[in-house]
């Protein structure tokens, strides 16, 4: 699921013995026969892969999170092209540097970032660092001004602007928590009381007359304030001052009242009791709201912007059909999130993204600041659920033109519209993806990454911002992840294959260009064994579509397989990168050398195949994507010699729900199956996730229904294995003890059940890794051989 981290956030680890200028060769031989507990130990025993490489500001060195030396934690490392020297990076030297994130001046001459709540600025050609804040309250989401004299930041509620040579601090919001209280209004009697005594007193009069003469005065001699704005509870964020420092634009959200929200009791603790972990509400509990507003400073007003006149925003989703009673009701303003707001450089548009909370519609408009009127520049609408590589993300090329991804033709691709004019482009085409996208410095230039070469590649490319010829930049076989260096001439690259972990190389930024490995990572135990290469290969599923699958065949078949059933659902793994699933991997490998063949598919609904793949399991999960799994089963008795009746299936969290509904819903194709982490009953996932695919369970219970394995129980006929841990609060274990008081009142008797008290969604323990695969293992020995 969701959850699950994609292949950018994760960082794996492998043990490098020695460190300074690192050149040595290893000969893949074979070692000692791999087992459970050799995969399953701390993965230090492999090699730390190096993580969050960046360029120094003047591009002279590169920095990288490393763990050579099998430390607890990972250190941060700099790399040196000119001398080739690899070393430590020490504390007070750390201490010195500016942070990788940060936001730079037009020219890319100056760079404004936050360290420990705090505002620093850095002259980047001479490295000089300046602390301009130094307070207990922390400060955040600093930015340069339009005509950057000035860094515009956040502090508790507010927007503040600091002058960067006189050092002046302006409140630029003047935004206050709660909701503004009413004077108690005089009744009648007292209203006429205070009249008559003015009345009867000349002195009472003229006392008043002259103290709201005072307080006229008082108030004409005060400088001006920013406007108080009250947040009526709901949390401010977004904030952002225009280039030309008119207009002060917020988002406002408010949380949906009244979910309950989950409760995961952690059983082994410090303290000897049973201590509650903090969870989630389950799919269909109140979504958060937002609300734009724009605050005009020169006229000390605030608009909210209306999205009552999108294009669409009353169109009812196609599955309400099936629901006669909700098609009957009056078509009403759907509510929408507001992804992101940005101003063009010079200040003279305002374009804004969108999203439906029903996950239908994606609109990219224009807002005039004046009015708070949209106008839309494009709309996107999907009747399973707007998404894909990129597609929340737009930035300026100009002052008129911005560019976006869209799924419009079936796969994600790059587009320009003239927010003047409305004139639309496609920049790229075809059947592949344009994953990651960036604007070169001088907005001339568009880096990219994607797939065209083969889905199961990811290279890197340029072209001109107009369009038309792409330049492959890279050309090792597998996953290049590129950093460019400040001066866009070189490209740090994190490069993995299908048996290699990730190390870092360097390359001129010119296509065929040899890259250079700074980094070697593995140990030498690893090294030794000689890791198989899966094949990539198509099956050509019931209904025609070829779904990409790894394949590994031993040299002398037992007749038994296994299929894998990768998690997350939107996620890819038969390709020909560093899995992130490398224990399975390894396991995969002593599956094979004991004789089994093991396949493991992108099913439906995985990344990197385009937007019918990605939507191919819209409202009904257990679909289109546990049929790919049992055309795979087919395809390895019809071409592989496989005995039909010694097939084994497994998984975790979404492949642990395929698993379930395998079991259940198709009996007799799979012999014995592992379902880890899995989800029992969509209704009892998160929101973000499930309504997207599944809708809300209150409006489609019918997709809920099909989808949620624990009503095909009754199905289960072979040998099943669950595996769950106890402190999981991503598909918390209640699922699976839903589950099991299920098969028992069933009067099923071929399947076990095992907790694991310390353990969340993604295990940390080798001891619980171990009996886990353990436990796997014996299944598939006793039930498949």
């Amino acid at each position: 699921m969701r959850n699950f981290c994609p292949k950018r956030a994760f960082s794996f680890i492998f043990l490098l013995p020695a460190l300074s200028t690192i050149s040595f060769t290893l000969t893949a031989q074979t070692l000692a026969p791999l087992t459970v507990e050799k995969i399953m130990r701390d993965p230090k025993w492999m090699g730390v892969a190096p993580s969050n490489p960046y360029w120094s500001e003047d591009g002279t060195k590169i920095f990288f999170s490393w763990n050579p030396e099998k430390n607890t934690g990972d250190s941060l490392y700099v790399y040196k092209p000119a001398s080739k020297q690899t070393r430590k990076v020490t504390p007070l030297e750390r201490s010195l540097l500016p942070t990788a994130t940060g936001n730079y001046n037009r020219l890319f001459t100056q760079k404004l970032f936050v360290r420990d709540g705090d505002i620093f600025w850095t002259d980047v050609k001479t490295g000089q660092i300046r602390q301009l804040t130094n307070t207990v309250e922390i400060e955040s989401n600093v930015t340069f001004s339009g005509d950057e004299s000035k860094a515009v930041f956040r502090r508790g509620l507010n927007l503040f602007a600091l002058h960067l040579m006189t050092g002046e601090l302006v409140q630029l919001t003047n935004f206050l928590p709660g909701t503004k209280k009413a004077e108690a209004a005089a009744n009648e009697q007292d209203k006429w009381l205070k009249k008559d005594q003015l009345a009867l007193f000349d002195v009472l009069k003229e006392r008043a007359d002259k103290k709201k003469e005072g307080e006229k005065i008082a108030k004409s001699n005060q400088p001006k304030r920013p406007k108080e704005i009250y947040t009526n509870d709901a949390i401010l964020d977004n904030i952002v001052l225009s280039p030309t420092a008119d207009f002060i634009t917020y988002r406002a959200t408010k949380g949906g009242s009244g979910a309950k929200t989950a409760i995961v009791p952690n059983y082994v603790t410090e303290s000897g009791y049973t201590e509650d972990l903090p969870a989630r509400p389950k799919v269909g509990a109140a979504p958060n709201t937002s609300q734009l507003f724009v605050y005009n400073i020169k006229k000390d007003t605030v608009l909210e912007a209306s999205t009552k006149d999108l294009t669409g925003i009353n169109v009812k989703p196609d599955y309400l059909k099936d629901y006669k009673a909700d098609t009957a009701k009056k078509a009403t303003p759907r509510k929408v999130q507001f992804v992101s707001v940005r101003w063009s450089e010079d200040g003279k548009y305002l374009v804004v993204m969108m999203r439906s909370l029903d996950n239908k519609d994606r609109w990219i408009a224009s807002l005039d600041p004046t009015t708070a009127k949209f106008k839309v520049l494009d709309h996107l609408r999907d009747e399973a659920w707007v998404g894909g590589p990129g597609s929340f993300w737009l930035d300026w090329v100009d002052n008129e033109t911005v560019i976006f991804h869209s799924e419009a033709t079936g796969y994600s691709h790059l587009y320009t519209v003239n927010v003047r004019t409305g004139e639309r482009k496609a920049l790229t085409s075809g059947k592949f993806e344009v994953q990651q996208a960036q604007l070169s410095k001088d907005k001339k230039t568009i880096y990219f990454q994607s797939n065209e070469v083969h889905p199961g590649e990811q290279h890197f490319y340029k072209m001109a911002v107009t369009g038309g010829e792409r330049t492959k930049l890279t050309k090792m076989v597998g996953a290049n992840d590129v950093t460019l260096s400040p001066d866009e001439s070189k490209l740090l690259i994190r490069y993995s294959s299908a048996t290699k972990p990730w190390e870092l190389y360097v390359q001129d930024a010119q296509p065929g260009a040899a890259a250079t490995q700074i980094t070697q990572s593995l140990s030498p135990e690893f090294s030794s064994y000689a890791w198989k290469e899966p094949q990539i290969i198509t099956v050509k599923a019931s209904d025609g579509t070829d779904i990409y699958a790894r394949l590994y065949v031993p040299k002398k078949k037992n007749g038994a397989a296994v299929v894998f059933v990768h998690g997350a659902g939107y996620l890819q793994n038969a390709h020909k990168w560093w899995s992130q699933y490398f224990r399975e991997y390894m396991f995969h490998n002593l599956l094979v050398d004991l004789g089994y063949t093991v396949l493991d598919m992108d099913y439906r609904a995985s990344a990197g195949y385009g937007r019918d793949v990605r939507t191919g399991i819209y409202r009904f999960m257990g679909g289109k994507d546990l049929d790919d799994n049992v055309d795979g089963a087919k395809y390895l008795v019809a071409k592989h010699g496989i005995d039909a009746k010694r097939i084994g299936i497994y998984g975790g969290s979404y492949g642990g729900f395929i698993t379930l509904m395998a079991m259940f819903t198709k009996p007799g194709v799979f012999k014995a199956g592992a379902a880890l982490r899995p989800v029992t009953d969509w209704a009892a996932y998160n929101h973000p996730y499930t309504a997207n695919i599944l809708n809300e369970p209150a409006t489609d219970s019918l997709a809920y229904r099909r989808s949620s394995p624990i009503y095909h129980a009754a199905g289960l006929k072979d040998h099943l294995l669950i595996c769950h841990g106890m402190v999981d609060v991503n598909v918390h274990i209640q699922d699976s003890y839903r589950l099991v008081q299920r098969l028992i009142e069933l009067k099923k008797d071929n399947w076990e059940m095992a907790s694991y008290p310390m353990e969340d969604h993604g295990f940390v323990e080798a001891s619980s890794w171990t009996d886990e695969y353990k436990r796997i293992l014996k299944l598939f020995q006793e039930r498949l051989k």
